[in-house]
């Protein structure tokens, strides 16, 4: 095995390595927090992992993203991630779907028995909720980032159920969404106490291609986005050795 991982194997021993390189995991969203969590989990070796995402790189994203350049704006952020992290971390299997999640495509993007757990990392209201919905349906392990734009006080970002969460507009409304639905099951969540500073007026260049809705724009630097990827990513991988705790304990990780 490559020496790349040697300080994996000594954080987690031979045994947790094995069980990273043998995961797979599925990153929903690949904006500032998905990815630092994309790159994270390839860094650290994990044996495949899946990029979803319907957007284009749009220049004013570039500011907290880990992966994209100048050149990149205009390319589907999916494939262009894909092909980044590919070059970087050849150990890991990297793929990508550039799709737009929903209700109707999600069995086809995480087919029965495809992955071991989903980061979720996307930004929009009603993709996320209804990608946590389905997640938890199905019984698949989910970790999920709440909205890390507009602050900037990394000892406020917390780890919690959703049910936990407070501060957060998000994650409020996520959970009178999955209520509303009847949609039973603990999610694990990355979020933060701080009050975000107000958004602007709507960024039509960054608006999604084709589908979604134009959105507010929020202010927002690489630094928080970044700590919210790595949570993500950490709880990710303490769910695969073993070691997550109550990250699992409500919604245990398994196959599809």
């Amino acid at each position: 095995m490559s020496r790349r991982f040697d300080r994996v194997r000594d954080f987690f021993g031979e045994e947790g390595l094995l069980k990273i390189r043998e995961a797979s995991v599925f990153v929903a969203g690949l904006g500032g927090v998905g990815s630092h969590c994309a790159s994270a989990l390839c860094r650290t070796g994990v044996g495949e992992v899946i990029l979803c995402d319907f957007d284009e790189v749009t220049e004013t994203g570039l500011n907290r993203s880990a992966l994209f350049g100048p050149g990149d704006v205009g390319l589907g952020k999916a494939a262009t991630a894909a092909r980044l992290l590919g070059d970087l971390c050849p150990d890991t299997r990297v793929s990508f779907l550039n799709a737009f999640i929903h209700r109707d495509t999600l069995p086809e993007l995480i087919p029965s028995g495809s992955v071991f757990a989903v980061a979720d990392a996307i930004d929009s209201l009603n993709p996320k909720a209804e990608l946590l919905s389905w997640c938890l349906a199905m019984g698949l392990a989910v970790c999920s980032s709440m909205g890390a734009s507009g602050r900037r006080d990394p000892s406020m970002l917390r780890i919690g159920s959703l049910e936990e969460t407070r501060g957060c507009p998000l994650a409020r409304q996520l959970r009178r969404y999955l209520r509303n639905r009847h949609v039973s099951g603990s999610v694990m969540c990355v979020y933060s106490t701080e009050k975000a500073v107000k958004p602007l007026p709507p960024d039509l260049d960054d608006a999604f291609r084709g589908r979604g809705r134009v959105r507010n724009r929020l202010p927002s630097l690489m630094t928080m986005p970044g700590a919210f990827g790595y949570a993500l990513a950490q709880l990710v991988l303490d769910g695969i050795v073993g070691n997550g705790g109550n990250v699992w304990e409500s919604n245990p990780p398994r196959m599809v």
